[in-house]
């Protein structure tokens, strides 16, 4: 069973940086999969970056894409999300996903897109928020 813990939130002013981690246990062929999903008051959860954690490959939605960068420990049991020039916009409750990847494909294909349905362990997730 997967286990996923978030941490590093908080109250930033807008251009600042700040990095959530994501502590993850349980079998690895269960997480093969993991994103970063984001939710504003009033708005739909959005994807913002996945990571195939056995290769390494990285997909950015293009909201973050520049400024955002998902990156994993040596033992790929703590997942990274650097957040760099913080906009208003950012603030959000973030939250970590993970599932197996796909059979034959692109492992973690069309997993960045839509609100994450497809993911099968969540974290209680980490707020951030930006103000000007």
């Amino acid at each position: 069973q997967v286990h996923l813990v978030e941490s590093g939130g908080g109250s930033v002013q807008a251009g600042d940086s700040l990095r959530l981690s994501c502590a993850a246990s349980g079998p690895t062929y269960f997480r093969a999969c993991m994103g970063w999903f984001r939710q504003a008051p009033g708005k739909e959860r959005e994807g913002i970056g996945i990571i195939y954690t056995i290769g390494g490959a990285t997909q950015y939605a293009d909201s973050v894409k520049g400024r955002f960068t998902i990156s994993q420990d040596s033992t790929k049991n703590v997942l990274h999300l650097q957040m760099d020039s913080l906009v208003l916009d950012d603030t959000a409750m973030y939250s970590c996903a993970a599932r197996p990847a796909l059979a034959g494909g692109p492992p973690c294909a069309g997993m960045l897109a839509g609100r994450g349905d497809e993911y099968t362990t969540w974290g209680q997730g980490t707020q951030v928020t930006v103000s000007s």
